[in-house]
């Protein structure tokens, strides 16, 4: 009997087709399908599994040494790209493409909120005021700088181009423009392009190249009255440094679904920076149906392409903890 543990949060017809799936690639092979929250996985349970559908704690792989398959429900991997944390062998695949449209919606809900005051206004709302907040911009004219062009950044900046504006993609490797840029860099031409923005969008993953990539230095190229989002890793972007520019009035807002400590601390600075929108690491998360039909179906794809013996989609680079790279016209 083949295991499978599945922690994706699967509806009664995901568990049918997932099943279907496994049965239809392996023809006779028997599989015994585990169903169970993050929460409640043990070590007992990825110890036997031969394929793992969806996230477990990473030091409870260390002994699995039956995983052939590690499918992640999340686009970011660094946790499980630790050496020692993979057991020789396993194959590990993220779940990029899944959820592009939820956050790049997010982003652009934080763009017009931050841009058209509507933050100050509901301030103003609970505290019984009719007061007007002045002046606010618009995204037709402006200049956005795209950091990450996966399925998130790539998603983001085709909505900020169709609304007029003027659209700068920094990406880790050489690749063709797609129609939706206005320009294409790689990261090392990012400082001289900070200046130029308006709007600084981040969607890069967890780690040691990305960490602390947009400080206190990096902050102070950019644009007065400049927007700053960060939908990617909290290690991103120093606390106090984001603190210290919004209360500078350097940045003219910014809007961040990750902290760099989460759960963020009831006494952190952050909660009282002026002009800062932030949720807690929701702007994906299964809140909308479509990430989790998406999730299902990358993961019955991998079953079935380990199973047949073929290549896997969304495989995680362990150097680079990205999906890997496969050619030009690839985004990262």
């Amino acid at each position: 009997m083949r295991e499978i543990l599945v922690t994706i949060p699967a509806e009664p017809q995901h568990k049918i087709y997932l099943e279907h799936a496994a049965s239809e690639a392996a023809g006779s092979d028997e599989f015994h399908f585990t169903y169970v929250s993050q929460k409640d996985v043990t070590q007992e349970m990825v110890e036997r599994s031969e394929f793992i559908l969806g996230n477990v704690k990473p030091e409870y792989l260390k002994s699995a040494r039956n995983l052939k398959l590690m499918q992640l429900d999340s686009a970011g991997a660094a946790p499980y790209i630790v050496p020692g944390i993979m057991p020789a062998g396993a194959q590990l695949a993220n779940a990029t493409g899944a959820y592009g449209l939820a956050i790049s919606e997010y982003m652009l809900g934080a763009v017009l909120m931050l841009m058209k005051k509507l933050d100050r206004y509901y301030k103003n709302m609970e505290s019984h005021e009719w007061k007007d907040e002045g002046k606010v911009n618009s995204i037709m004219n402006s200049v956005t700088l795209v950091i990450g062009l996966g399925d998130i950044g790539g998603q983001f900046a085709r909505k900020m181009h169709a609304l007029g504006s003027h659209v700068i993609g920094v990406r880790r490797n050489r690749a063709k423009r797609p129609d939706y840029l206005d320009e294409l860099h790689q990261m090392d031409e990012l400082d001289h392009l900070l200046g130029r923005a308006d709007i600084v969008a981040c969607s890069l993953p967890g780690t040691p190249e990305t960490e602390h990539l947009l400080n206190r230095e990096c902050i102070d190229r950019m644009k007065d009255g400049a927007l700053l989002l960060n939908v990617g890793r909290g290690s991103l972007i120093p606390t106090e440094d984001l603190v210290n520019a919004l209360r500078s009035g350097k940045l003219g807002g910014a809007a961040i679904d990750v902290a760099e400590q989460e759960p963020l601390p009831k006494d952190s600075p952050l909660w009282d920076a002026p002009n800062l929108l932030i949720t807690p690491h929701v702007s994906g998360n299964y809140h909308m149906q479509q990430i989790l039909e998406t999730v299902v179906e990358i993961a019955a794809e991998n079953l079935k392409a380990v199973l047949t013996g073929c290549k896997i989609e969304n495989e995680v680079d362990f150097q680079t903890g990205y999906r890997k790279f496969c050619g030009p016209e690839d985004n990262d």
